[in-house]
């Protein structure tokens, strides 16, 4: 298996930039799309245990979008061959009051690199 394929990676880079831009500018509509539409799909955050698209979806809707911006070091994108990878990020959001963390499953779809699985925890 090839790791870190320079054209996959930067797909993959491009496909996280372009979530965490929507995560700190409320863009619901573009978060919704980068999560794989299934009921397979999961995303465990700092306060909830959110599984399938419905239920995320349903979260990013009822969120508030005051207070999401956050700078993000380091951010580690891993591609595993051209279509399974990881993106794993440290971040600190002045409004939460301390560090957090970020691990992302990215696998290619037909419709695009999706999120099949997230993880956000906070480390004080």
């Amino acid at each position: 298996m090839e790791i870190n394929i320079p054209e996959v990676l930067a797909e993959v880079t491009a496909a996280h930039d372009r979530y965490e831009q929507a995560l700190v500018t409320n863009d619901v509509d573009v978060l919704n799309e980068l999560f794989w539409d299934n009921e397979l799909t999961l995303r465990y955050g700092i306060a909830e245990q959110l599984y399938g698209h419905d239920q995320i979806a349903g979260f990013r809707s009822a969120r508030s979008p005051v207070g999401l911006e956050r700078t993000t070091d380091p951010v580690v994108v891993t591609t595993y061959g051209r279509d399974y990878a990881t993106a794993n990020l440290e971040f600190n959001r002045p409004s939460m009051g301390g560090i957090g963390r970020q691990s992302q499953t990215w696998v290619r779809m037909p419709e695009g690199w999706r999120i099949v699985a997230a993880h956000v925890s906070v480390v004080k």
